[in-house]
């Protein structure tokens, strides 16, 4: 039997959107890998940096069964740099912290690492958490420690405070009874979604499988620390989270972000940014930092 290469090494062959290449982050010791694309020109706008969801990799912004489900081509081809990072426990950390990390303990690690991207790569007016799922958890987390307010905004979908279902352990993402969770009807998805989803997944560290249940209870701690503008989205086909009106007034008054917004998704499921509507979503997200930098910009005058 031939040797299993590295999550990082399968997806350095596969297929990726041009301009993107790989990146590896110092994280206060811990080598975290991603992917990262950079706009034409002499420097960013602000840095789009997104946290994918439990199970998935960074390669989950850069979709490739269509053209047009990459953030990280949209984002550069709009003036910001896009950095996708594998969370701690996943990709190049894999075998570092094969166990994972809690969510405190990720958090630290993602400011480390957006310490030695600073140090090395512009970043314009800050930094934009856009966070799908499990990675919604580790934004919110970074938001509330973020002492030094570098971190301009949050973008989260797929990712709410109540579950809308007692789990035991998780489906797996392309399990015979993952789709009503993972991903809505078929649908919604560009053909071969699914074969090239495959080059994404990754499996779910320990640690992170323990702290799924324990998310109702820590999120009012952690959202009354959070003070960046945050935007939610809950896609038409959202199983995993309880998102009627009860529930969002619910979550949204615990957060005392500046400013709380939440969206619809229309003909989307809990994986928005591998389906069709990965486009529109994603621009919601760009128009969304545009209003940020337009206020930032305002309030510097």
């Amino acid at each position: 039997m031939g040797r299993r290469e590295s999550p990082a090494m399968e997806r350095a062959q596969a297929a990726r959107t041009s301009g993107v290449t790989d990146i590896t982050l110092d994280a206060g010791g811990i080598t975290l890998s991603g992917l990262h694309i950079e706009p034409p020109g002499p420097s960013p706008r602000a840095v789009v940096v997104a946290v994918h969801g439990g199970g998935m990799s960074a390669g989950y912004f850069d979709g490739q069964a269509h053209p047009s489900v990459s953030l990280l081509g949209l984002g550069a081809s709009l003036g910001f740099a896009v950095l996708s990072l594998d969370r701690p426990g996943y990709g190049g950390s894999a075998r570092e912290v094969p166990h994972g990390q809690s969510l405190t303990e990720q958090s630290a690690t993602l400011h480390a690492a957006l310490d030695d991207y600073a140090r090395r790569f512009p970043t314009g007016a800050g930094f934009l958490l856009v966070a799908h799922s499990f990675g919604g958890k580790v934004a919110l987390t970074a938001a509330a420690d973020d002492e030094r307010g570098r971190i301009i905004g949050l973008d989260i979908s797929g990712c709410g405070h109540r579950y809308a279902t007692d789990f035991g352990r998780p489906p797996g993402i392309l399990a015979r009874d993952s789709w009503k969770w993972h991903w809505g009807p078929l649908r919604l998805y560009p053909p071969n979604s699914f074969r090239f989803s495959r080059n994404l997944l990754a499996p779910m560290p320990p640690v992170e499988e323990e702290e799924l249940r324990q998310w109702s209870e820590s999120f009012p701690g952690v959202a009354a620390r959070v003070r960046a503008p945050v935007r939610l989205t809950f896609a038409e086909y959202e199983n995993w989270w309880l998102h009627d009106a009860d529930a969002l007034t619910e979550m949204t008054g615990h957060l005392c972000a500046t400013s709380v917004t939440v969206h619809r998704q229309p003909d989307a499921g809990h994986n928005i940014s591998l389906g069709w509507a990965a486009r529109s979503y994603h621009l919601r997200v760009l128009a969304f930092l545009e209003e940020l930098l337009t206020r930032r910009g305002q309030a510097d005058a």
